[in-house]
């Protein structure tokens, strides 16, 4: 799978909260693990919650949809 960065946050480093696009329509978040994840529910093998800026989708919401990259049913 490809990844492409969409949008990031403005930190000093790497390993910063990104949103990036795949091949397909997916999207990808990288952030920070919630070290305690008990509330959540049942959190299936193989996934895991991260916490990520709310600035963040604003801005990659923002960016698909001046890029014209959201799919036609939004």
């Amino acid at each position: 799978m490809e990844l492409t960065p969409l949008v990031g946050t403005a930190c000093r480093g790497s390993g910063c909260p990104t949103v990036y696009t795949t091949e397909s329509t997916d999207l990808v978040v990288q952030g920070y693990v919630v070290p305690d994840q008990r509330g959540a529910g049942e959190v299936p093998e193989g996934e895991t919650l991260v916490r990520i800026p709310r600035q963040l989708l604003v801005d990659a919401m923002r960016e698909l949809s001046v890029g014209g990259r959201l799919p036609a049913n939004g």
